[in-house]
């Protein structure tokens, strides 16, 4: 499965972000463009703003200033106090796949994954159940589209997320450190997925602390610290040969890790 539509439009642009908890600046200005069918992988310090920005672009949080705009369309001015459908329709555009899975624990698998296409995209259940066994299928879960997901381990219980998010259909994919929550033996068949993903050519923003996986599927790499964006370029150049002095200690205590 592709993923849908192609050109060379930036699926992506963020200008100005700015978000705000009570007397704390979380984004302070973040600029953000993803090509069409490339992987960015924004890496930082732990509360450098990094989910932060995730949540604000799938409508999770309210942004306080900034614009975002999916796709050539409209763009959401956050200073002119959009309404909240507005901000919830960002939702129409990606999908989320979450550190800690997110399922629902009282339904299937396959349930779980039709929640989205069925109650919120009324698509027709039985196109998207074929949909999502094809998806389940791929990811070598398809035997488990009964079972609960407390009989799943981590490293399933992940991949169904990231299953749940491409059925959706989304024209971007958010990944939150989708293998921070695995025990390390798991962590491989999750990054295979999202491997194969990239190589498919579905647009990726992946947040995650395995820098040499970002190195080798990133088209580019974005270094949050402090609320802003520190440095951005290719994996070539921000993960081997930084420029800045808090890109270079970062990468490093995580390469040396």
């Amino acid at each position: 499965m592709s993923q849908p539509e192609d050109g060379n439009a930036p699926v992506l642009s963020v200008r100005d972000l700015h978000k705000r908890f009570g007397s704390v600046e979380v984004l302070q200005g973040i600029d953000l463009e993803i090509p069409r069918g490339q992987v960015v992988a924004l890496i930082g310090p732990s509360g450098s703003g990094k989910t932060t920005v995730l949540r604000c672009l799938n409508g999770l949080e309210v942004p306080d200033s900034g614009t975002v705009q999916f796709d050539g369309g409209d763009t959401v001015d956050f200073a002119a106090k959009p309404p909240r459908p507005v901000v919830s329709g960002l939702r129409e555009h990606s999908a989320m796949v979450f550190q800690h899975y997110n399922l629902f624990p009282h339904r299937t698998v396959l349930e779980n994954v039709l929640e989205g296409p069925v109650r919120v995209q009324r698509r027709p259940r039985d196109e998207a159940t074929a949909d999502a066994m094809s998806l389940l299928g791929r990811v070598g879960l398809a035997d488990k589209a009964g079972a609960y997901p407390n009989e799943l381990s981590g490293g399933q219980q992940q991949r169904v997320g990231i299953v749940r998010a491409l059925a959706l259909k989304p024209r971007l994919l958010l990944f939150d450190e989708p293998t921070s929550a695995l025990d390390p033996e798991l962590v491989g068949d999750v990054l295979e997925t999202i491997r194969e993903l990239a190589a498919e050519g579905w647009t990726m923003l992946l947040v995650t602390h395995e820098l040499r996986f970002a190195r080798d599927v990133a088209d580019s790499v974005v270094f949050m610290d402090g609320g802003v964006v520190v440095e951005s370029g290719p994996p070539s150049e921000v993960l081997e040969a930084p420029r800045q002095e808090r890109t270079r200690a970062f990468v490093q205590r995580l390469l040396n890790h």
